[in-house]
């Protein structure tokens, strides 16, 4: 889901009810000149990829019920927080400043739209230090609007390094209350290993997953709209029932074969098991993606599949070295943007010492 809430195209924003914390995010946007202090906290967080994507029907509130199986991989982003103070003889402004660099820098928002930026701000609020001024970097590998919750993983991170930065002591189950009224995907970037989601994917139950599993992502071209997504697995059902294909969508359960592959530890066995109801509309979006999932089946991959809302493509290895046979034969294929090999399960955002600001 991307950070992103499982809604129509139509519809923005975080509204609807909510057994969580919500954030708010009010501030007036004051223009100062900003530079950091000494005091800086970074901490590192992982991207995500779904095992198991299971989407009920829309609801009327426009979400989506889920049931995912999470999987955080060895591909990180980092993120260093560090008050900022106005320039010598200005006044101290109520202002946040987001820097990006790397992956995708380019595509991230610097405004209040930031779920990073949000972040801060609701960790500042929970702790009465709202408002909070402080400078967020934030150094992306992990691509934007890709289907393997960046946004949520920055967001994630500063929640970590903020508490961290504030000596704020709250506990990882008080940062995934504060997280899952940021967004979805939020808590389980803060938790890491494997996980199953329900809910809209913030309701979170640790699983048993044995030994390590190993990845080749094929990044597309462009990104997909996760509002967009959902719209479009929307009416490819609304057609299929049309047509007498289908009685419509049934509610989400859990696969317990998938479940049961985790704990084997068996990557042959877990990947003819890897699912996602919003493949059909991912590929409607993307036709080309098609080529790159044939490409991957060709070259020996045990699972392949569209991560999320796609439009990352995600093989399932045999070991380390098939891996990186797949993520080599990948990129001579032409058949995605680049390549990367990672592994997973790995834990969720952690504090990095010894990074000095930027």
């Amino acid at each position: 889901m991307d950070g992103q809430f499982a809604r129509t195209a139509a519809e923005t924003g975080m509204s609807g009810a909510s057994t969580w914390l919500q954030s708010g995010y009010d501030r007036e946007v004051v223009i100062s000149v900003i530079r950091p202090t000494s005091a800086a906290a970074t901490a590192r967080v992982p991207a995500k990829i779904n095992l198991q994507l299971a989407v009920g029907p829309r609801r009327p509130d426009g979400y989506h019920s889920v049931v995912t199986v999470f999987h955080a991989l060895s591909l990180f982003d980092e993120v260093t927080v560090s008050e900022a103070v106005g320039s010598p003889g200005s006044q101290v402004a109520a202002h946040t400043e987001v820097t990006v660099t790397g992956e995708g820098a380019a595509q991230v928002p610097l405004d209040r739209s930031n779920l990073a930026a949000q972040a801060a701000e609701a960790l500042a609020k929970a702790v009465g230090r709202h408002p909070a001024v402080v400078r967020i970097d934030i150094r992306k590998r992990i691509p934007v609007a890709a289907g393997l919750a960046g946004g949520s993983a920055d967001a994630a991170a500063t929640l970590v390094a903020c508490n961290e930065l504030w000596k704020a002591g709250l506990s990882q189950r008080e940062l995934i209350e504060i997280g899952a009224g940021l967004g979805s995907d939020v808590p389980f970037a803060l938790a890491g290993g494997t996980a199953v989601g329900r809910g809209r994917g913030e309701q979170l139950t640790p699983a048993l997953a044995t030994g390590t599993f190993h990845w080749a992502l094929a990044f597309g071209l462009g990104g997909l709209s996760t509002a967009e997504v959902y719209a479009t697995c929307d009416r490819l059902r609304e057609a299929r029932v049309a047509a007498g294909e289908e009685g419509g969508a049934a509610e989400p359960e859990l696969s317990r074969p998938l479940m049961a592959a985790l704990r084997s530890g068996d990557p042959a066995k877990l990947g003819p098991l890897l699912s996602n109801d919003l493949q059909p509309a991912a590929l409607s979006l993307e036709p080309g993606l098609r080529r790159t999932l044939t490409a991957g089946r060709e070259y020996g991959a045990l699972g392949a599949i569209v991560s999320g809302s796609g439009p990352t493509c995600v093989f399932l290895a045999a070991n380390v070295a098939h891996a990186r046979e797949m993520a080599v034969a990948l990129t001579g294929a032409g058949v995605c943007r680049s390549v990367a090999r990672a592994s997973g399960p790995v834990p969720g955002a952690v504090t990095v010492k010894d990074r000095p600001p930027s």
